[in-house]
């Protein structure tokens, strides 16, 4: 097939799953054209993920689908409760929880949300409709691939069978760790998973989705709990309770909580599979009632009763159950030429911190902007992609590695079973929590630690001497002039990264009060001036800490102002639309974002500066 018969675009990218969709999605917002090719023609409606962080979550947001997050896709999940001992009772005290329905990690969300993960797709591809520039293409399979001088060129079989090519700038595979992108063209080339962290695990596990139906005294008149008063929601309540669990039983590992909206009752268990035996089998309806039906039937002793009080096994409808293999892997290199790794392909996590959708969002958005770099005409030339590309799966794998060493400290606690370990273990989380404080830092869980801060390594695009490699995070502002007309409560990345900007890199000011902001217009014309429009001072985003202000209306308004927001408390976010549907934000920290910002007015030029020697590295 000759090269003009090619469909043509910027980046083509292989699977449709979130990291794919998140990478479609903030490409379009960059006016990259992208082409996404997916093997099947529907979202599987099988509930996977259903686990996100509070990174996972900002990202969403990102795509402009934040209003959809808490009213369709999922619901906070608000305390990890880890419970210890052999008996399987759900309601047992725990040995120590970490409360993440708090706002107090830096991103401006709770610590974690549980999520539908086919309405999560759904949700993320109708962002990318959205955008022109975003084509997807269903019933979709690669069956070649190669890469020339001009980029790189893959072949695939329409929904119809027809063979057709796409060439492209780069390639990126999000087709998971079985995908054709690592599987087929890139293992051949020395790229393989490999051990990603020190405390290696693999376990298989089986994965069940239950979808729950209420018992009511019509459907089902004999059940004992009736008689006691209860009502069906109740029933629902004490047999599957609120907030998740990780069920440190030595004879079995397993995790388990609701997920989804609290309407759609959704509750995911799983545990892990022991030593001689088979992962099929034990998925069967058989062996769940042996492992899994003991956690909701309850002794009678509870309410009084004589005999045991089991939930209604007809009101149980089993969306999953599914056995799946768990470990800790990441590949040796992410990228070869112009073919990229992300999400799956590129890394395997456990299922002990919900990392494994939200590393792939992570690698989705800080390769988008790199992508969107290495797209423009003046940065397309020599090795310079090779550069680029190495120093972003380096700067990944540093964040991959701290995700991972939580991920398995989880781990080490939900599955020990040797006694000494778990008595010291119990014992140790007893005696701390003697001291509140010390008790108060343990429920706050590694966010107390606050944003990720990235270390210096040839390529990285900051300084670190001016505080380059902090995680940006997000806060609550209002607008009190400036371009913009005063309006509501917003999160500072829709401020910062609003859709109607057209540089790819954004300017924020933090300031003390409005007393600063003329001069720091005078920093944003030099740096204008000298950025060759990557950074330009009319989108500047000015942020003023001193929460009194109402409104500006000093200096004179130009078209270098940029739009100038101030500081809101949390009572104020509570109060706005934006708080609907999750947690109000306990433990917000208003200055936060400021308490991250340490630089000055000269830092400002260099750090620009830098900046676009980093873009003009290769001329």
């Amino acid at each position: 097939m000759a090269d003009e018969e090619c469909d043509t675009t910027d980046v083509v990218i292989c699977g449709c799953g979130p990291t794919g969709a998140m990478l479609s999605a903030y490409l379009g917002q960059m006016n990259i054209n992208n082409i996404v090719l997916e093997k099947h023609m529907e979202i599987t409606t099988d509930p996977r993920g259903i686990a996100l962080d509070e990174d996972g979550i900002r990202c969403l947001q990102g795509t402009g689908i934040y209003s959809s997050i808490f009213s369709e896709i999922g619901a906070s999940i608000n305390k990890f409760k880890f419970i210890g001992g052999k008996e399987r009772v759900l309601e047992k005290k725990p040995f120590f929880e970490m409360d993440f329905g708090t706002t107090q990690g830096g991103t401006g969300h709770v610590g974690f949300m549980c999520h539908k993960q086919p309405i999560l797709e759904k949700h993320l591809r109708r962002a990318m409709s959205g955008l022109e520039v975003c084509e997807l293409r269903s019933g979709c399979e690669i069956t070649g691939l190669f890469e020339d001088e001009k980029g790189t060129v893959c072949e695939y079989r329409d929904e119809q069978g027809k063979t057709r090519r796409i060439r492209s700038r780069f390639f990126v595979g999000a087709d998971g760790k079985t995908g054709f992108t690592r599987k087929q063209y890139l293992e051949p080339k020395g790229i393989f998973m490999e051990k990603a962290h020190q405390a290696f695990y693999e376990e298989t596990w089986v994965a069940l989705n239950w979808e729950i139906q209420l018992p009511n005294e019509q459907t089902h008149p004999n059940f004992a709990l009736w008689a006691l008063g209860f009502t069906p929601e109740q029933v629902y309540d004490l047999f599957f309770p609120i907030n998740f669990r990780f069920i440190c039983n030595p004879n079995r590992s397993s995790v388990c909580g609701r997920f989804g909206l609290p309407e759609d009752r959704l509750w995911r268990f799983e545990f892990v599979i022991l030593p001689g035996e088979d992962g099929e089998e034990m998925s069967t309806s058989k062996k769940i009632k042996e492992v899994v039906f003991p956690y909701i039937t309850h002794a009678g002793s509870r309410y009084g009763l004589s005999h045991d009080v089991a939930f209604p096994e007809d009101c149980i409808k089993v969306l999953r159950s599914r056995p799946f293999k768990f470990s800790a892997r990441s590949c040796n290199k992410w990228s070869d030429g112009r073919v990229i790794l992300c999400g799956d392909a590129a890394h395997v996590f456990p299922p002990f911190g919900g990392q494994g959708i939200a590393s792939g969002f992570r690698d989705a958005i800080s390769l988008s902007w790199r992508l969107a770099v290495l797209c423009r005409p003046q940065y397309q030339g020599s090795n310079f992609h090779e550069k680029v590309l190495m120093a972003w799966y380096k700067e990944r794998k540093q964040q991959l590695e701290m995700s991972l060493a939580l991920t398995v400290q989880n781990g080490e606690f939900v599955t020990e079973s040797n006694a000494l370990k778990i008595f010291m273990r119990d014992m140790y989380f007893w005696l701390i929590q003697l001291v509140p404080s010390w008790r108060e830092e343990l429920n706050l869980g590694p966010r107390k630690d606050g944003m990720i801060r990235y270390e210096h390594s040839q390529g990285f695009p900051f300084i670190p001497e001016f505080n380059g490699g902090v995680c940006l995070p997000q806060v609550y502002c209002k607008s009190i002039g400036g371009l913009n007309e005063p309006g509501g409560i917003c999160f500072t990345d829709d401020v910062i990264f609003n859709p109607r900007k057209t540089g790819l890199f954004q300017l924020l000011i933090y300031l003390k009060s409005t007393t600063e902001i003329q001069s720091a217009q005078e920093i944003a014309a030099d740096i204008d001036d000298m950025s060759n429009g990557e950074v330009r001072a009319g989108e500047m985003t000015i942020l003023v800490e001193d929460m009194e202000c109402k409104q500006y209306g000093g200096a004179e308004i130009d078209s270098r102002q940029g739009e100038i927001y101030r500081l809101t408390t949390g009572d104020e976010f509570a109060r706005s639309p934006l708080c609907k549907g999750r947690p109000e934000p306990k433990f917000y920290d208003p200055y936060y974002l400021g308490k991250q910002l340490e630089g000055t007015r000269e830092d400002l030029r260099k750090v620009c500066g830098v900046l676009l020697s980093y873009l003009q590295e290769m001329n």
